[in-house]
């Protein structure tokens, strides 16, 4: 739903979108591009947070010479934006598979010209490594990072306030008396801090979108911000707003479970290597 009302044209709303695809390519609709990233989240996940986590972990013994010590603002900081650097790395490929699967199938509408899919039932892309493939082939790593500069402009800020109103709400819920915070504090936080986060990076998502559905049919847009341009003046500021209610309800259950995995994470390990010490 995200894609088809960002990059997507006709879709009025929300649930004109669902109906839309529902109608149309019925429930398999909703699963288009599924299986590259969920083949690819567990690692995209464990690097963007390990990074966090280990150059949390590195700042904190530059600083204070005790690597555990709870990091301070400006070191949270400074982890996100290294996280947000290395997620561009790994995810803007992904990210332009998914978005490639998911609009060979709108029709493209600019001026007089009006491009359909070839022929119903065979759409441009066979499959996700087909579709990388042939990115690869015609447009070379440069079409395979496409949209790169909006997902830098999108991810460095978002997991600013990303980890950083997570480890806020985190605190401020959980008891003074408390050594970590509970489940459900994790729960609550994760969940807060991913709305945050997806609500306010919307903007940049709508023209990482953009970018990278382009080029299914005819590259339209020249660049970043070429793409910003444009879409300002055909359709005003609304359009960067596009999909902002599908992308915080997402946020929210999404890192709730992943800080919750996160966090458990953490701690099951730190008592596996406590209890296995001499």
């Amino acid at each position: 739903l995200q894609t088809r009302l960002q990059a997507g044209q006709g879709y009025g709303n929300t649930l004109n979108c669902v109906l839309t695809v529902y109608r149309n390519e019925s429930v398999a609709g909703f699963f288009k591009g599924m299986s590259f990233p969920l083949a690819s989240i567990a690692v995209y996940s464990s690097v963007v947070f390990g990074v966090f986590s280990n150059t949390q972990r590195l700042l904190s013994q530059l600083r204070h010479g005790d690597p555990s010590r709870t990091p301070v603002l400006t070191d949270v900081a400074l982890a996100s934006i290294v996280a947000g650097f290395v997620s561009v790395g790994i995810g803007t490929p992904v990210d332009l598979v998914k978005i490639r699967l998911q609009m060979q199938t709108q029709p493209y509408i600019e001026a007089n010209i009006k491009l359909k899919p070839t022929v119903p039932g065979f759409p441009v892309y066979r499959g996700p490594i087909h579709c990388f493939r042939t990115v690869l082939q015609k447009e070379g790593i440069a079409g395979i990072y496409r949209g790169a500069g909006a997902m830098l402009l999108r991810d460095v800020p978002g997991y600013c306030l990303y980890f950083i109103p997570y480890t806020f709400f985190c605190g401020w819920i959980t008891p003074d008396e408390c050594i970590s915070p509970n489940p459900s504090s994790i729960w609550l936080a994760g969940g807060v801090a991913g709305a945050i986060s997806w609500g306010t990076a919307t903007p940049m998502d709508v023209v990482k979108s953009r970018l990278q559905a382009d080029g299914v049919y005819l590259n339209k847009y020249k660049g970043t911000l070429d793409c910003i341009l444009q879409s300002y003046q055909n359709e005003g500021l609304k359009v960067f707003f596009r999909g902002i209610t599908v992308n915080t309800v997402r946020g929210f259950p999404v890192s709730s479970a992943m800080f919750l995995g996160y966090e458990l994470s953490l701690k099951a390990m730190k008592r596996d290597q406590t209890e296995t010490k001499p």
